[in-house]
């Protein structure tokens, strides 16, 4: 099928160890843009949607075998840097009984966060940049990232957008990954500034500026980018279109709660494969909001392709 667009989701794909502590744990692979790129592949592929994953990582054995899943689940690999003596980053997972997840990191050697060292100017998103439509990151992609890293995206970004490109922005945002950095505010406000379309936790977002509920669905509303969806767990999703008053999508009863890891980015990953096959804001919203609730009840954030629904966008 003729490619009608061509989407390339930026940041870090870490090592995963689930299980009991001290005891046995399964080894796998995850991270927030990452596993939106998966379920953004395997729903938008019958659209012509191309998905492309840019990060770092090493030429180790656990690095061989992510690039070799990402490309069964028919992500485009080129733009993966591969350097040796790099070494992905590694997380440790608790799971309650809720549910709710408790993370260890271990990132300071991570390979992605020097994606655009060494290469500033000739970087792989650089050299395939013309060739996108849109341009996906997070607020972890910006974490991870120096602050040079951090103003080569944005670069990469605006350059997107001249020419015609969009820009989308997922807030996560995880205080631990930030390490109190005063400018963390800043770095937002320049990445909602420079999208054109911003999924946000609203959770995250009040804990960002020190706001509740009200006033951090608030901001969000006034945020400058075209497209605002307003993430609230199990209440219905809110998505505010320019202009427009805000739409509600309700969320989907789940009788059991597994795990929740992945909620959000599988949100994300079937909210952006209904929009960009043309489908409006409130049914891409129940696609969403469907295939969250799918996910969280299986452990781990990438679900098996048969516990996919089925999805038809026209």
């Amino acid at each position: 099928m003729e490619k009608k667009c061509r989407i390339a989701l930026f940041g870090e794909c870490m090592i995963e160890l689930r299980g009991e502590m001290f005891g046995t744990m399964q080894q796998t692979f995850g991270g927030d843009t990452l596993n939106t790129a998966v379920y953004l592949a395997r729903l938008g592929a019958d659209s012509g949607i191309q998905v492309s994953y840019a990060t770092q990582l090493g030429t180790d054995a656990f690095s061989d075998m992510m690039v070799k899943a990402w490309t069964k689940e028919g992500i485009d690999t080129r733009m993966v840097r591969r350097v040796e003596g790099k070494m992905p980053g590694l997380y440790t997972i608790q799971v309650d009984d809720s549910g709710e997840r408790t993370f260890y990191y271990w990132r300071d050697m991570s390979a992605a966060k020097d994606f655009f060292v060494g290469q500033e100017h000739n970087s792989l998103l650089e050299q395939n940049i013309d060739n996108l439509d849109v341009l996906y990151y997070s607020g972890i992609s910006l974490a991870v990232l120096p602050d040079s890293g951090r103003e080569t995206l944005f670069e990469l970004g605006d350059r997107l957008r001249k020419r015609g490109g969009k820009v989308f922005f997922d807030n996560n945002y995880r205080p631990r990954v930030w390490r109190g950095d005063p400018r963390t505010k800043e770095w937002y406000d320049r990445a909602f500034a420079s999208s054109d379309l911003t999924l946000i936790t609203l959770e995250d977002n009040a804990a960002l500026y020190g706001l509740d509920e009200e006033s951090a669905l608030a901001h969000a509303y006034s945020l400058p980018c075209d497209e605002v969806v307003v993430k609230r767990g199990a209440d219905p999703t809110l998505i505010r279109i320019r202009g427009q008053e805000p739409i509600m999508v309700p969320t989907f009863r789940v009788d059991k709660v597994v795990d929740t890891t992945g909620a959000g980015d599988s949100f994300a990953g079937g909210y952006l494969a209904a929009r960009l096959a043309g489908q409006p804001p409130e049914v891409a919203g129940r696609y969403g909001n469907k295939l969250a609730s799918i996910v969280v009840q299986y452990p781990g954030a990438i679900i098996p392709q048969a516990a996919m629904p089925v999805f038809f966008f026209g």
